[in-house]
């Protein structure tokens, strides 16, 4: 039996994912590996994920490593957040509308993020992850980005001998050695963050196309899926009912791009989950004879840890921790508005008290489900 560890994109709301690590290291006896062998991330997920699995100490080691990192970010070890860089990429941006070779060799965006580059170089041993599945600590290790030319969800893996690589519509896998471009790709939310030329493909945020975000831990042998999302639980909302009061005003540009990023970097895991649940009652209702013909298909467990809060109520909190031209942009687009343009914010708050509010809250969701994650892990969790 392989347990998969799947982390969901977000930019900043990744933060979430760290406390639900915590709880599990906490957990976890004294000194134990990491409980999953396959490790999957999408954007900021990746990042996390690849922390996680490039450490070669105890689980909760690695963990430590990682809340550390988040816990000192400041949106200025993400992206250039000053005036004269917003400047610059702006510009650069909108000459590209007219002029397509401003773009050549330097991808064009609103945020230059090079100094998340230097910030990965300097946190991940990307040597350790083959090191970790020659002892057979790891099977694999997965990081999904969407080339732009190709417009297909590409996952890279670095696995042993006994992984293939796949090809189904929109999607492959494809063997290789993981390195920084991988997570740079990965995490390049579209517009906001350039895209990084990995060969012959430019390549971005690996949660767009992405129409089956549990398929490459599958693909990599998993058969039990620990799945870590961003948005609010939704075991808790299952059908939101339709609205029944009329707009009082039309949706701001902010509103728009939040919506945009949502069904990106949420909808599809949603779906896919609701998906395997399906296919789980559809085998559950078979008779056995029935069940082993249908050769195709195969039961996975599956846990998934959600906020039990609105991720943008708390990002409305906390925008006043942005650079000023950061906030004059979102103010711009109605992006600072509680409950409207506020989701576009949550994505860019790479600031301590955003962070720190994330990562209780990870935390505190996933004690509260510590008997589900001790069932689900089977293993015997400190009391």
């Amino acid at each position: 039996m392989k347990n998969a560890l799947i982390l969901s994109g977000g930019g900043a709301r990744a933060a979430y994912q760290v406390g639900v690590l915590k709880a599990i290291a906490e957990l976890l006896p004294v000194g134990a590996k990491n409980p999953f062998s396959v490790v999957c991330g999408t954007s900021a997920g990746a990042i996390n994920a690849v922390t996680v699995a490039a450490h070669d100490g105890s689980f909760a080691e690695g963990v430590a490593i990682l809340e550390s990192v988040w816990m000192g970010l400041t949106p200025d070890d993400v992206y250039r957040s000053g005036w004269g860089a917003m400047a610059r990429s702006g510009g650069r941006l909108a000459l590209s509308l007219v002029n397509r070779g401003v773009g050549v060799g330097k991808p064009v965006a609103l945020l230059d993020n090079s100094p998340l580059r230097e910030l990965i170089k300097s946190t991940i041993n990307f040597e350790k992850i083959d090191r970790a599945i020659a002892r057979g600590d790891l099977d694999a290790v997965c990081v999904t980005a969407t080339g732009y030319q190709s417009a297909r969800s590409m996952c890279f893996y670095q696995a042993g001998s006994d992984v293939s690589d796949w090809s189904r519509y929109r999607r492959s896998g494809r063997r290789t050695l993981l390195n920084t471009d991988h997570l740079m790709a990965s995490s390049a939310i579209p517009t906001m963050f350039p895209a990084t030329r990995i060969e012959y493909e430019y390549f971005g945020d690996g949660a767009v196309r992405q129409l089956a975000p549990l398929s490459p831990a599958l693909h990599l042998g998993a058969d039990r899926l620990f799945i870590v999302g961003v948005s609010a639980n939704r075991e808790r909302h299952p059908a939101d009912p339709l609205p029944r009061t009329s707009a009082a005003h039309s949706p701001s540009l902010a509103q728009i791009i939040g919506h945009l990023l949502n069904s990106a970097f949420i909808d599809s895991l949603e779906s896919d989950i609701e998906r395997l649940d399906r296919i789980n009652k559809l085998l559950a209702s078979l008779p056995p004879d029935s069940r082993d013909n249908a050769s195709d298909l195969r039961f996975i467990e599956r846990q998934v840890i959600s906020p039990t809060e609105e991720l943008d109520v708390i990002a409305a909190t906390h925008i006043d921790a942005l650079h000023p031209s950061v906030r004059f942009l979102l103010r711009a687009t109605g992006g600072t508005e509680s409950g409207a343009g506020s989701t576009a914010a949550s994505y860019l708050l790479f600031a301590r008290p955003f962070v720190e509010s994330l990562i209780a809250l990870g935390y505190r969701d996933a004690m509260w489900r510590r008997d589900d994650i001790s069932g689900f892990l089977r293993v015997e969790m400190k009391a």
